[in-house]
């Protein structure tokens, strides 16, 4: 164990919103490894939420779960107000783009609302808190780094002073809970963190992002469908290191401040899609020898897709020095063994709703 966290927050436990989803679960883990002191957790396990992500967690004796909604006010004040917890870790988010543009009300409700009334439980509970709890207690937000919108081909990445101009109702409903967030701290002193990151991939992802969707359609023999060019730029983050970073933000960030986490490893998605292609060639060949990079199939993009996203480290690095870990094709690496190693993970958490999506969203989707 390290005393990453347990020198703030002593031996009282934390609590942890979106517990069952791909970050939270890989946060939960990695705590109960590296600092050990106890964890109560919430998830309402919708389709993306599912306790097989918790892994060792689910029957670890310093971890309670409650399944339960963020916006369930009562829920939330009485868990925290039974729990004692020096600090609220805020991982829940609807966080599809594609959802969103199909569906955006979701994303309201989750987003917005559940946000707010997570904030409102916090801030009763911690004015009633006293010294020196009360002082120590920290809220942090979780956040993206799609809230602030595009990037041009040469423009400086994304930093903590970057406007906001989100193009998707995720990003937007994102942006949102941002600033509700900062409105607390700002009119009732709530003492919040923010972080902003980019895309996370890793092991136990939900298969409708683009690494484990690539990664088991190539396995299962199917289409590999990237949008538009292929040529969308993301900055991509091992989610290990992403939780290693928050647990610093937790630990010595500054109340009230906002920081930027990336993994300084931008890809065009036609590149991220190459690569893992080339891993499977490598680990997995198809069956007929033909290269899996051949399944690659071009769709229509979607709408108001950002072209670049990228992230300086700058402050996160010079503060708290933080700087990600793994490379990106050491993460891949990892990741692409881990689907191969655990296919029935995959199959128990793919469910009716999760293939119906699928169904909607790339199948009826027209080539180009």
């Amino acid at each position: 164990m390290t005393d990453l966290s347990s020198q703030k927050f002593g031996s009282a436990p934390i609590f942890v919103t979106g517990s069952a989803g791909f970050i939270g679960s890989n946060f939960l883990r990695k705590w109960l490894r590296q600092v050990g002191t106890p964890v109560v957790s919430l998830d309402l396990l919708t389709y993306a939420g599912n306790l097989e992500s918790l892994f060792e967690a689910r029957e670890d004796l310093r971890h309670t779960f409650v399944r339960g909604d963020i916006a369930d006010y009562r829920l939330v004040f009485e868990l925290l107000k039974s729990h004692s917890p020096a600090a609220i870790v805020n991982f829940v988010a609807e966080s599809h783009v594609d959802r969103s543009i199909l569906g955006p009300e979701p994303f309201v409700t989750t987003n917005v609302l559940g946000t707010f009334r997570l904030l409102e439980a916090a801030r009763a509970y911690w004015q009633e808190l006293a010294s020196p709890a009360r002082t120590a207690f920290r809220f942090l937000h979780v956040s993206t780094d799609e809230v602030f919108g595009s990037l041009g081909p040469s423009d400086a990445p994304f930093c903590e002073s970057t406007s906001y101009d989100p193009s998707s109702p995720y990003s937007a409903t994102k942006a949102a809970s941002d600033q509700l967030v900062r409105a607390w701290h700002r009119t009732y002193g709530l003492p919040i963190l923010l972080t902003n990151c980019s895309n996370n991939y890793g092991p136990a992802q939900f298969p409708e992002k683009l690494i484990p969707l690539v990664i088991l359609n190539a396995l299962e023999g199917k289409r590999l469908p990237i949008y538009g060019d292929g040529l969308n730029v993301r900055d991509w983050i091992y989610v290990e290191d992403h939780c290693e970073a928050i647990m610093r933000v937790l630990n010595a960030g500054i109340v009230g401040e906002t920081y930027c986490l990336g993994g300084q490893s931008e890809r065009t998605n036609i590149d991220v899609v190459r690569t893992i292609c080339a891993m499977l060639d490598r680990l997995r060949p198809r069956p007929d020898g033909v290269r899996h990079e051949s399944a690659v199939t071009f769709v229509a993009d979607r709408p108001g897709h950002d072209r670049r996203y990228a992230i300086d480290n700058g402050k996160v690095a010079r503060t708290l020095g933080w700087k990600p870990s793994v490379t990106f094709e050491e993460g891949l690496e990892q990741t692409v063994k881990w689907y191969l190693e655990n296919s029935a993970w995959v199959g128990r958490v793919r469910s009716g709703e999760y293939l119906s999506w699928v169904e909607e969203n790339y199948t009826r989707r027209t080539a180009q």
